[in-house]
């Protein structure tokens, strides 16, 4: 065996033992506890009034962020792929703002913005309209979150397919919403798929500034990760295993889907 051979071998190891330790083993000992006491503890512990809420919740949450993000970030990809116009590098900036920012900064912001002393809260209070500790809040603490992944994968796509076809079909008498349709949109459409993936797994998976910003109402504001965290402080461990287990099921289930994307996009 050559030493470049066991080089390979030694650093292949080392990475596996590395995820090992840290994603497997901790992933691996959540789903042993939560079934070390048999299905049907599992099954009563996901089936609660709360679990069911807080599970229906998450997916409402998900399903009003991610297609407003997947417009947004559309949108954006196109102007910083194929405009030209003042504030562009601002705006390419501001995309990668929630990864820069940590998720309490972002809740104590809206509460900032939304809570009765903040710049909105009165005119809403006013109007009977309500953000903080609602439906509402959850879902703009979460559309921030997400905001990037859809315009961060579709850019790179659109610069690298170029302008030349749409070009073409302007040329033809194609309106701009034909050379989308038929054209732009059909090129893009597994970095869109792939950012929608994204947006899904850290929509569903998030805590802190929904933490923040919900007011962790049982059966009103609580979301799969926070029914986690307050099923540990309320040292209902068995409950929040159950909880654990099926957010990482729906990771796991993410991970495959990126995978299955991954593998579609390079043979596209």
């Amino acid at each position: 065996m050559t030493v470049e051979r066991r080089w390979r071998i030694g650093l292949r190891t080392l990475a596996l033992a590395y995820l090992a330790v840290l994603l497997l083993l901790p992933v691996g000992l959540i789903f042993y506890r939560t079934f070390e006491h048999g299905l049907g503890a599992v099954w009563d512990s996901v089936t609660t009034p709360a679990a069911i809420h807080a599970f229906w919740l998450t997916v409402e949450v998900t399903a009003i962020a991610v297609p407003l993000n997947v417009v947004f970030g559309v949108l954006a990809a196109l102007a910083l792929a194929r405009g030209e116009f003042r504030g562009k590098a601002l705006l390419d900036g501001l995309i990668d703002l929630p990864f820069a920012v940590s998720p309490i900064v972002i809740g104590l912001a809206l509460l900032l913005l939304y809570g009765r002393e903040g710049w909105f809260g009165s005119f809403l209070a006013d109007h009977g309209i309500r953000i903080l500790f609602s439906v509402p809040g959850i879902v703009l603490a979460t559309i921030f979150v997400t905001l990037p992944f859809v315009a961060r994968e579709v850019t790179p796509v659109l610069r690298e397919v170029g302008d030349e076809q749409e070009q073409a079909a302007e040329t033809l008498g194609a309106s701009p919403w034909q050379t989308f349709w038929r054209i732009t949109l059909p090129s893009i459409r597994w970095g869109i798929a792939y950012g929608v993936v994204l947006s899904v797994a850290r929509a569903i998976g998030e805590f802190g500034a929904v933490s923040v910003i919900s007011g962790k109402v049982a059966g009103e504001t609580q979301t799969l990760t926070i029914l986690v965290e307050q099923r540990y402080g309320n040292f209902d461990l068995s409950g929040a295993y159950a909880a654990s287990a099926l957010l990482a099921l729906i990771a796991l289930l993410t991970l495959l889907a990126m995978t299955l994307l991954g593998s579609r996009r390079a043979h596209a």
